[in-house]
């Protein structure tokens, strides 16, 4: 049975989905590649039936109040074989490092050539936060693609101590809703 539930945060809005008792999805409301499937009204996350949905709560809203480092829920992601395999190598980024686009595809045994295809395979995690696609930046460092779009993964990266993540952070406009919380971490 697949359970959606709705979470908000500093982030906006996130629904986490659940089968089973593994974690399958955890998206931006207004995000890239949001299911079309998916469809509320949601019940709230911290109310569901879901066990592990209301632990992803409960981790989610540690990591953003910058007491978690790591995530310890059960994961089921589908996806491609190429797929599962760049998610994978995304959870061997640490909290607070980055790695670029080229670097994973090198990771993965491929060449710089393929950072596209690699970076294609970022952008349609399923689980975001939990497998760290955030701190997959450009190969000068910069910050380029996020499907739940550049402030967050900006939010996201300062959250951790990077100072590409602050100084994105500062040069968004119109986001100010985003860098609550982010003044006491300079």
């Amino acid at each position: 049975m697949i359970e959606y539930a709705v979470m908000p945060s500093v982030l906006g809005d996130t629904v986490l989905r659940a089968e089973s008792e593994h974690l399958t999805g955890v998206f931006f409301n207004d995000q890239r590649h949001f299911p079309p499937s998916v469809k509320g009204p949601f019940i709230l996350a911290k109310q569901s039936r879901s066990n592990v949905i209301r632990k992803a709560c409960e981790e989610i809203e540690a990591y953003l109040a910058g007491e978690r480092q790591h995530f310890e829920l059960a994961l089921s992601l589908q996806g491609s074989p190429f797929q599962r395999r760049v998610w994978q190598c995304l959870e061997g980024i640490g909290f607070g490092e980055v790695m670029s686009y080229g670097a994973l595809a090198r990771a993965l045994g491929l060449s710089r050539g393929h950072a596209r295809a690699v970076g294609s395979a970022v952008g349609r995690n399923p689980v975001s936060m939990i497998v760290p696609c955030h701190r997959v930046v450009a190969g000068s460092g910069g910050l380029t693609g996020y499907a739940g779009g550049l402030a967050r993964k900006a939010h996201l990266l300062a959250l951790e101590g990077r100072p590409e993540g602050l100084a994105a952070l500062r040069q968004i406009e119109g986001e100010h809703h985003l860098t609550a919380g982010v003044e006491c971490l300079q």
